[in-house]
């Protein structure tokens, strides 16, 4: 037996899919990897509702996000930060010398159109980010409002964090106007960390022409030329493993259909909501609330620890709050391949456990 992730990546991982990354190797700069490599991004630019060119990384979502800000901000970039990963965005272009600045929302609230178009209208910035689904605090960004606003600043690149939303909620790339949107493979894709997958606009392409000092192993533009020129080949030598799993696990999730498995997500998130604020509270606005996890607020003061250690004797496993919400909030992930047979597991175990915490 193995715990039950019910935590924000990795997440659980079907067996059929797990065994996939046991496939014999194949040479990476052969027919068959191209094929492979060819095979996957069509999928994914399915899942991500564009015809924009799709780039994988053997890297965390992470090394995307590193790769973007500083493969495409030839001006100033602003970074709208929700949480924490919002926060890393800001310290990745300060780690690389990118000019920047951050504007960061009170925890548990969103990022609002406002606030994008009072930065968008100063005219300092070539590149925004936006962090679509935060799991630190549970907040699910109204990408779809900030679309609007960001209409009238054609010439600013949209850098979009949905690393732990892709496949789990609708982002539909193209409409909304996204130009670099970035995942992982941990979290909704529902496969083995490792792996992190962007879509790049021809314009972003064109435009981190300007940046000198792109670094060269997250380079945007230097991993897309070699899919471009190489034969969906890559520059370094990626994780084959992945690739093959990945391939398998798309067929999946475009066999279940697109429409049911959001829905299936959004039932989960309305479900595990209805609990929280039944024995908790929930930590976000509501009206922003993830659809992919959910941040409880830990109004009992119980001890997140222990509720974990006696999930843990349970075969569960759910998430302590992150960072300052440590203890102050817990984590119940609804992702994946989870169903809401699963999530009713873990909340009725929940409600057992807490008459013996203190």
């Amino acid at each position: 037996m193995h715990k039950k992730l019910f935590i924000p990546g990795p997440t659980e991982v079907a067996p059929d899919v797990l065994a996939k990354m046991a496939t014999p190797m194949i040479g990476h700069r052969s027919k068959e990897a191209s094929t492979l490599q060819h095979e996957i991004s069509d999928k994914l630019r399915r899942v991500m509702h564009t015809q924009n060119p799709v780039i994988l990384s053997t890297s965390s979502g992470s090394g995307l996000m590193e790769g973007s800000i500083r493969s495409l901000t030839a001006k100033r970039a602003i970074v709208f930060s929700v949480g924490a990963f919002g926060n890393r965005w800001f310290k990745m272009a300060e780690a690389n010398n990118v000019p920047a600045d951050k504007h960061e929302a009170e925890w548990g609230h969103p990022t609002t159109p406002e606030i994008v178009d009072k930065y968008l209208a100063t005219g300092k910035y070539d590149v925004m980010t936006i962090t679509h689904n935060e799991t630190s605090t549970g907040i699910m960004n109204p990408v779809e409002e900030i679309a609007e606003v960001k209409k009238k600043y054609p010439d600013v690149l949209w850098l979009l964090d949905a690393v732990s939303s892709m496949a789990g909620a609708k982002i539909e790339v193209d409409k909304l106007g996204v130009d670099v949107c970035i995942t992982s493979t941990q979290k909704a894709l529902a496969l083995p960390p490792g792996m992190a997958i962007a879509s790049v606009s021809p314009r972003a392409l064109e435009h981190g022409k300007q940046v000198k000092f792109r670094g060269w192993y997250l380079d945007l533009l230097e991993i897309y030329k070699y899919v471009e020129t190489k034969d969906y080949q890559y520059s370094a030598t990626p994780s084959l493993s992945h690739m093959f799993a990945m391939n398998y696990q798309l067929d999946r999730i475009l066999a279940e259909g697109l429409e049911n498995r959001y829905e299936r997500h959004l039932a989960m998130a309305r479900y595990t909501r209805e609990w929280a604020k039944q024995h908790f509270a929930l930590f976000p606005e509501e009206k922003h609330a993830s659809v992919t996890l959910t941040t409880i607020t830990n109004t009992k003061g119980i001890s997140i620890k222990g509720l974990n250690d006696a999930l843990g004797k349970l075969w569960m496993q759910i998430s302590n709050g992150y960072g300052d919400l440590k203890e102050k909030t817990f984590r119940i992930a609804h992702m994946g391949e989870l169903t809401m047979e699963d999530v009713k597991e873990v909340t009725a175990a929940i409600e057992k456990i807490l008459p013996t915490l203190k």
